[in-house]
């Protein structure tokens, strides 16, 4: 019988990228577009990347097992 391979996330797989220290880090949504009435500090956060907490980056990490 043939070795059964993990199905990578591909959703995830575009969205989350794992760091050399193994945090997974993840870009903000929500600045495209209607941003005229959105503040200037809420769209300068919104450029800026951020990590995923601890407490659900396990279940990240099973989306993209060949990232990790």
């Amino acid at each position: 019988m043939a070795k059964v391979k993990m199905k990578t996330n591909k959703t995830a797989a575009k969205r989350f990228k794992v760091t050399a220290k193994g945090k997974i880090k993840y870009w903000k949504g929500g600045v495209s577009h209607y941003n005229t009435k959105k503040s200037s500090k809420r769209k300068r956060q919104g450029r800026k990347a951020d990590y995923v907490p601890e407490n659900i980056a396990d279940r990240v990490k099973q989306l993209i097992p060949y990232q990790v």
